[in-house]
């Protein structure tokens, strides 16, 4: 899979089939339109290019918006490139571009730039400056221009019945279960291992504080979580905090790991933290001793979820 720009000089001239959309999360819905997408690449010998936006529209065209993400840019394309699509066109969402119209972005972007034959899209799909245009406008360029519209039917977003925002509320709800059913794969974030208080360590329970860079990101609700991640290409499970620590007056919000029967030094290494279930709130205790029972007991709690998780499917 490669990744093209706008700057890009290795845009291929080969005609494609396109699909366009943020693909936040890119969950099993839109994993259903890359299979399409995939398939009619197949079937027809074009190349399958999905045109997507980064930023999000929102972050442009709504002052001081508070939108969280479930992918970082980065995220997202390895995902999509787990998904087979051979180019993914990342188009640079400025106030300059929303004021292009319907039939220009056509023109410039689906024809010109990406020789486009044949376009898979939701019905309900709106583009241009105001977003004025819909997929009946679609099909009339595409009968000027030479391509072909494939209409994703209300029929089959409904079967699926998910989308981007409703895995957003369940994660800042702390329901897991529901956002990784719709995801079809473990919600994760991606952070830089940094030195923390050391609370952990003195209660027999070191961790990895993570520090996510992207600020958009969007964190799970504060609690305690089952966790999973990769080191040295083996799985390593886990516990994790995600919170202000109340018992020791914390003041600003952590993510602290702590990984079962693990001793390595994780300071500056990249970890991807996978989440496997929620454990409970996130609570202050009366004292150090009784925080230390809970952690122990959620421990034995996680090991739980973990074994009945890796008797069905490991990570």
């Amino acid at each position: 899979m490669k990744v093209i720009t706008s700057s890009s000089t290795s845009i291929p001239k080969t005609p494609s089939v396109v699909t366009i959309g943020t693909f936040d999360g890119v969950h099993i819905g839109h994993q259903k339109i890359i299979q399409k997408l995939t398939k009619k690449a197949s079937e027809n010998n074009l190349i399958s290019i999905v045109l997507t936006f980064f930023p999000h529209p929102r972050m442009v065209l709504q002052q001081n918006s508070d939108i969280e993400l479930l992918n970082t840019i980065a995220e997202r394309k390895a995902i999509l490139e787990s998904l087979g699509v051979d180019y993914i066109y990342v188009k640079a969402f400025t106030k300059e571009f929303s004021e292009l119209s319907a039939r220009d972005f056509v023109k410039t972007i689906l024809v010109d730039t990406l020789h486009v034959k044949q376009v898979i899209i939701g019905y309900d799909h709106q583009f241009g400056k105001n977003r004025s245009a819909n997929i009946d406008d679609l099909k009339k360029f595409g009968t000027e221009f030479g391509f072909d519209v494939e209409e994703i039917s209300a029929q089959d977003v409904e079967d699926v019945a998910v989308s981007s925002t409703k895995i957003r509320t369940a994660l800042k709800e702390g329901d897991i279960k529901t956002a990784n059913a719709f995801l079809g794969y473990d919600y994760f974030i991606n952070g830089i291992v940094v030195k923390g208080k050391g609370f952990g360590k003195k209660m027999e329970f070191p961790t990895a504080n993570i520090n996510v860079e992207e600020t958009y990101k969007l964190i799970p609700q504060n609690g305690v979580y089952a966790i999973a991640s990769v080191y040295n290409e083996k799985p390593i499970y886990g516990m994790m905090n995600i919170g202000m620590n109340p018992t020791f007056e914390g003041k600003k919000k952590t993510i602290e790991a702590h990984f079962f029967d693990f001793n390595e030094d994780l300071y500056d290494q990249h970890l991807k933290i996978y989440f496997l279930d929620r454990l409970r709130d996130e609570h202050k205790f009366n004292s150090v001793d009784e925080l230390i029972a809970q952690l122990r007991q959620d421990k034995i709690n996680a090991q739980q979820i973990i074994a009945n998780r890796n008797a069905q499917t490991p990570l």
